[in-house]
């Protein structure tokens, strides 16, 4: 595979989180870097958009691998270090999250902490949860005081603000001279990389728009609805137990608030359904009845990247040609891994992380085969 040394000419389709994180951290390091974008700078048509941008290992752990859990712990430490090198200031909050249920959901929740306990016993670098009682609410989440009879308390856990992530990644990349091509598709085979003319590189980040060479690739359709709640003061990210509607709540600055629950398997990017709608909204008002009266900013659905597996990777198409993608449900929890994993990759071949984190890095058919031979 292609050794990058600078200064090379590298392509990157795709302007969602991937993308901006590679274009940042090449630019940086002295690369000419050109992105191509099928939309527009809001990042619309990426998955990123819409995501709450938590960061949860102990809480994601109950429905994903160890390799996954352990790119979130990796995340905490990483996120604030590259959001230091962006121009504008990006909202970043580490306060833990709170699981809480209603009284008849309490099998469920006991369920839900044993999985906790046993992948902490797996992963013993991951914080013991807490027991939250009704007394103890009123310490932890005053907001919720007397509206639950107990919860846990999952620490060291985070969140940051997506939008303005995003914003602050394409306003540091205009400084940092990379060209944008907005409204602009492109295929890797659109390109020649290493002709006369041609990028030395191409970096292919389009999740869902890389099915047409990717082809196990899926769409995991999720519905989120954004409030603005100034009734509501929850300081931390807030997960509520429930047997067929699971909702997380993840608030943002200036009382707006991020919630989720849908996990459909659907390419469907329509708007969201009335029922779907409704029993969100339903599950939101029997966590805090302050948000009654909040006021809908928006409705909006996106469909994540997701291979058979679940997990994401890496796969050269040839020598010059690297996709990454397949980051499913957890992007902004394992994109710095991700992101330090591609760029090791790049500048040697070979990449700890990808083996610390059971990242797969697929070579190309020629040469696996000929590794597979070798071996």
């Amino acid at each position: 595979m292609l050794a990058l040394t600078a200064p090379s000419h590298i392509a990157i389709l795709g302007a969602g989180l991937m993308g901006r994180l590679l274009a940042l951290e090449l630019a940086r390091e002295g690369h000419r870097v050109e992105v191509f974008e099928a939309k527009g700078p809001e990042a619309d048509g990426a998955a990123a958009r819409v995501a709450a941008a938590m960061l949860a290992p102990l809480a994601e752990s109950a429905i994903t691998e160890p390799g996954v859990v352990h790119m979130g712990q990796y995340a905490l430490t990483r996120w604030p270090e590259l959001i230091a090198q962006l121009d504008a200031p990006v909202y970043f909050q580490q306060n833990g999250t709170l699981v809480v249920w209603h009284r008849q959901d309490a099998p469920d929740a006991s369920r839900l902490c044993s999985l906790f306990e046993k992948n902490r016993r797996i992963n013993p670098t991951l914080p013991a949860l807490e027991s939250v009682s009704h007394a103890q609410m009123a310490t932890v989440e005053p907001a919720l005081q007397g509206r639950f009879q107990q919860g846990v308390y999952l620490p060291g856990e985070g969140q940051l603000d997506n939008r303005q992530l995003l914003a602050a990644l394409e306003t540091t990349l205009a400084r940092l001279g990379v060209q944008f091509h907005w409204h602009t598709a492109r295929e890797t085979t659109d390109f020649a990389p290493g002709s006369a003319g041609q990028p030395d590189l191409v970096l292919d980040c389009r999740g869902l728009g890389a099915r047409t060479e990717w082809s196990a690739l899926r769409g995991i359709r999720g519905e989120v609805v954004r409030v603005h709640a100034p009734e509501v003061t929850l300081q931390r990210p807030t997960r509520l137990v429930h047997p067929r509607y699971p909702l997380y709540i993840a608030p943002k600055q200036d009382h707006v608030f991020v919630i989720g629950a849908t996990e459909i398997e659907s390419d469907d990017m329509g708007p969201a359904s009335v029922r779907s709608t409704m029993e969100l909204l339903s599950a939101l008002y029997t966590v805090h009845s302050g948000f009654a009266e909040a006021r809908i900013l928006e409705i909006a659905t996106q469909c994540r990247p997701t291979l058979p597996d679940n997990l994401p990777a890496l796969r050269w198409l040839d020598d010059r040609v690297l996709q990454v993608n397949g980051l499913y449900r957890h992007g902004f929890m394992i994109s710095p891994a991700m992101l330090d994993i591609t760029l090791q990759v790049l500048r040697s071949g070979a990449t700890d992380l990808a083996r610390q984190f059971d990242v797969a890095v697929h070579l190309p058919h020629t040469a696996a085969q000929t590794t597979a031979q070798a071996a």
